[in-house]
């Protein structure tokens, strides 16, 4: 199993859904970053259930320091922090009953049988509240630089928000990153919102987009070939479950144009390169040009439905029919948002340190 990422500013997870606690290890933050407990704070509740769009477990998400911080700043030790898991229901779950789309079947296999299979154990959604709270982290030592993120709810079924308005970029990522479900548009929005509701009363799910923005990172980021800035965001990306596409710029919609059509045309104006467009979402060759990077995350619904299903229980080798029970999410997306932009500020500052850049 694999736990362990990253370059400079090393990250080990751990823990399971229903285990308890799970948490996270932080190796090469320089001492002195001061943590800021209440952004914290304010990033987990954009990842936490909200009301009927989401699953009815509620969990304190109280973050524990157990190491590596001291009088609010780091100490240049191993930060290490844990969640505790206080809301834990495991009696929907019966080891060999495989729910469909879920990693059951695989982990079951890979595993000998042996995974904690209760809420899907390590492969659960509860493991990314960790990563909200490196991100949170990555998010305040990222602000010293005046580099920000900001994502909105791009597509929910079928219904589409608005584009980014990159003329005036700082009040959509204001806008966003002050609301608990971020559409640019209050009229998609109530759509959005009612196409959950259709789902949930149809014992069904919806899935989504998330594009996000990403704005004064400096030039250079990126080591090609392996750790160029597209692979390294989507290698982080497709850690989240649930997550089956990630685009950069204009993704798909290269398939059908011209180059005519993309072309990024440069010009000099008072000394300085300015682009005439950013069809490559700020990305050329793995490296960072300058531009606002612009990634697009592709959610698959949510496998956890209540319409019955074809499925198989490996402990008895017998079909069966399923009907999931328990508490679950009719949609992710909203929730996923804010792991989405926890793993590209981990991805900025993990990039900016293999850079060798200072102040950190």
């Amino acid at each position: 199993m694999s736990s362990t990422i990253g370059n400079i500013l090393k990250v080990t997870i751990f823990g399971e859904s229903h285990a308890k606690a799970i948490g996270l290890t932080i190796d090469g933050l320089p001492a002195g970053i001061k943590i800021d407990e209440n952004l914290i704070k304010e990033d987990l509740k954009k990842r936490h259930p909200k009301d009927e769009f989401s699953t009815p477990r509620h969990e304190d998400d109280e973050v524990d320091f157990l190491c590596g911080v001291f009088n609010g700043y780091t100490t240049g030790s191993p930060l290490t922090f844990i969640i505790k898991n206080n809301d834990v229901d495991s009696s929907k779950y019966v080891k060999g009953q495989i729910r469909p789309s879920h990693a059951d079947f695989a982990n079951y296999e890979k595993f000998n049988g042996f995974n904690d299979y209760r809420g899907g154990g390590f492969s659960s959604g509860r493991i990314t509240t960790s990563l909200v709270v490196l991100g949170s982290i990555c998010k305040q030592i990222l602000l010293k630089k005046d580099i920000q993120i900001g994502s909105h709810i791009k597509v929910i079924h079928n219904v589409r928000d608005r584009e980014f308005n990159y003329e005036n970029i700082q009040e959509d990522i204001n806008k966003v990153n002050s609301s608990l479900f971020p559409v640019l548009d209050e009229v998609s929005k109530a759509n959005m919102q009612e196409e959950i509701r259709k789902a949930k009363d149809n014992k069904d799910s919806v899935g989504g987009a998330i594009e996000s923005v990403i704005i004064n990172a400096p030039i250079g980021l990126g080591e090609p070939y392996f750790d160029s800035l597209e692979s390294t965001i989507s290698k982080l990306l497709f850690s989240i479950g649930g997550v089956k596409g990630v685009l950069f710029g204009e993704g798909c919609r290269f398939t059908s144009k011209l180059g005519s059509e993309v072309k990024d045309e440069m010009q000099i104006e008072n000394g300085k390169v300015r682009f005439l467009s950013n069809n490559n979402g700020g990305i050329n060759g793995g490296i960072s040009n300058g531009q606002p990077i612009i990634v697009k995350t592709i959610v698959k619904p949510t496998p956890s439905i209540g319409l019955e299903q074809q499925s198989i229980n490996l402990e008895n080798k017998e079909n069966i029919d399923l009907s999931i029970s328990g508490r679950h999410d009719p949609c992710i997306v909203h929730r996923v948002r804010a792991v989405v932009d926890a793993l590209l500020a981990y991805a900025m500052v993990d990039m900016l340190m293999l850079m060798g850049s200072k102040n950190i």
